[in-house]
């Protein structure tokens, strides 16, 4: 009962609502399936044909905003106390930004993606052309570059300034106080942060979902292992044993360590295939790919093919999906770097938050992809044939040492999985209570277990396909807030430069008023 009584006192009534919403989302997708998956595929349709031209606007936006804080005098500010100092070094840090950032879905999608793109459904040229390669590569980058970690770093700067600059609470309403002002703490801050539980929940089930239909998809694909829903449900009830007992142990141990092992294990993976892959033909499509993404990044980042239906459904499937995925992993990722990145600078921020994760993640793609397109082009195996989670471990059955290699990619995705997973429910915890930095145990443990059946409900549901559609949902509304959170952000910092000056001057601020 004590347990009980702790949590009671500590859960907000954010955690009630949004826990009811959801409670309620599980019980239809459980007894009505396939209205839930027809009503999600319906939503979707109209939310990517309707919205497309906002979604590529608005993450355009953001990027933009952070090539601004990265040059302006702003970018001196530091995120804290003028003494306070970085609590992780700086390549733990990274670690954590980038298996919190992509994980499951980099490993995922690292093969099949440049795959699709080349050889089922080209971006703009006729399949399988040379066209057809550069293009794969070309617009993986720009999904997976500088315009999601746009959106991730204005969520995540607006926190961690508001935390640790202003003393607010680690809160998504709390950052909005310059354009709302006091309701921020009433009915309208409560909506916010309901709003970014749920998208987060929605964020992190999706991608554990993806993450169990490719572990089931290397089982199957290694050992013959059914791959079916049954499989997938048992995958993700061991991985959620095992991510909550990382998740009890706290931010410094478990997801420290985790990511850490993260980075070691995608290392040995991308070495293994670098090497026994086409070495120099990944070396010059990456190279080659980087300047194409250099070159047309204004006009990839606004291209919505209006005259072109062809063209136009797959931006919907593919730029569409993405810029919702982010969005909707946003509030998890941006409060998870948040809390990892006191003590740094807005331009070292921005300058590692956008452009660390985007390189790691071109080279994974330039080595996986490239391995993949290669093998296809050859003829030697015809990896587009395969299914979306087998891709990959179709590209490795044809090094030396294939089985022992997708073994470790197996590991990768478990590791991946189990982080993304502790990292959801120790940032739900905070954003159900307050924004505590140390979220209540037992509170975690609630969220994993909704985090679970959200992922097992999406999945028996429809699969893939719901998980996709779900995500986008998800994602519009909270878009609408990342911009109010944009625009207060600026609001404060131009503020903060302003007073900056006229202290230089031997000028005092003046005192600001409260709303």
């Amino acid at each position: 009962m004590g347990v009980v009584n702790v949590f009671m006192k500590k859960a907000t009534n954010v955690f009630y609502i949004s826990a009811s919403i959801l409670l309620i989302l599980v019980l239809i997708g459980v007894t009505a399936p396939e209205a839930f998956e027809s009503f999600t595929s319906t939503t979707e349709s109209f939310i990517t044909n309707t919205f497309g031209w906002y979604y590529l606007i608005i993450v355009t936006a953001f990027v933009a905003i952070c090539l601004y804080l990265l040059v302006s005098p702003v970018g001196k500010i530091k995120l804290g106390k003028p003494e306070d100092k970085p609590e992780f070094s700086r390549p733990t840090w990274v670690a954590m930004l980038f298996s919190a950032g992509v994980g499951i879905g980099l490993v995922f999608y690292g093969t099949a993606e440049p795959i699709s793109h080349f050889a089922i459904s080209s971006p703009t040229g006729e399949t399988g052309s040379d066209q057809a390669v550069r293009d794969a590569m070309q617009y993986t980058f720009f999904h997976w570059g500088i315009h999601a970690w746009a959106v991730y770093g204005i969520v995540a700067l607006s926190l961690a300034y508001f935390m640790f600059k202003r003393g607010e609470a680690g809160l998504i309403s709390s950052t909005l106080k310059p354009v709302i002002g006091r309701h921020a703490n009433g009915p309208i801050g409560k909506a916010v942060d309901v709003i970014a539980v749920i998208a987060t929940v929605i964020g992190v089930a999706t991608s554990l979902g993806f993450g169990a239909v490719q572990i089931n998809g290397g089982l199957s694909y290694l050992f013959g292992i059914p791959s079916n829903i049954t499989s997938q449900f048992i995958i993700i009830l061991v991985v959620t044993v095992l991510f909550m007992i990382s998740a009890l142990s706290g931010l410094g141990k478990g997801i420290k360590i985790l990511s850490n092992a993260n980075m070691l294990l995608a290392a040995a993976l991308f070495l293994l295939v670098f090497i026994f892959g086409p070495t120099l033909f990944t070396l010059n499509l990456f190279t080659d790919t980087m300047g194409k993404y250099l070159q047309n990044f204004v006009n990839m980042s606004l291209r919505l093919a209006p005259l072109n239906l062809e063209n136009r459904n797959w931006i919907n499937a593919w730029t569409i999906f993405y810029w919702a995925w982010w969005i909707a992993w946003s509030p998890f990722v941006g409060i998870f770097i948040a809390r990892v990145s006191k003590g740094r600078t807005i331009r070292e921020f921005v300058t590692y938050v956008l452009l660390a994760p985007s390189l790691i993640s071109f080279l994974w793609f330039s080595v996986f992809g490239g391995s993949a397109i290669a093998l296809e082009r050859s003829g030697t195996k015809i990896i587009s044939a395969l299914a979306t989670e087998e891709s990959l471990f179709g590209m490795l059955s044809t090094f030396p040492l294939g089985t022992v290699i997708s073994i470790v990619a197996i590991c990768l995705i478990s590791t991946f999985f189990i982080t993304s997973a502790d990292s959801g429910t120790f940032v739900l915890g905070m954003m159900t209570t307050n924004g505590s930095q140390n979220p209540n145990n037992t509170l975690k443990m609630v969220w994993g277990l909704l985090l679970t059946a959200i992922a097992l409900v999406l999945l028996y549901s429809g699969g893939l396909q719901a998980l996709q559609n779900t995500m986008i949902i998800a994602a519009l509304p909270f878009s609408l807030v990342i911009i109010l959170m944009a625009v207060s952000l600026l609001k404060v910092l131009n503020q903060d430069v302003k007073d900056m000056s006229r202290k230089k001057s031997g000028v005092q601020p003046p005192v600001e008023k409260k709303k």
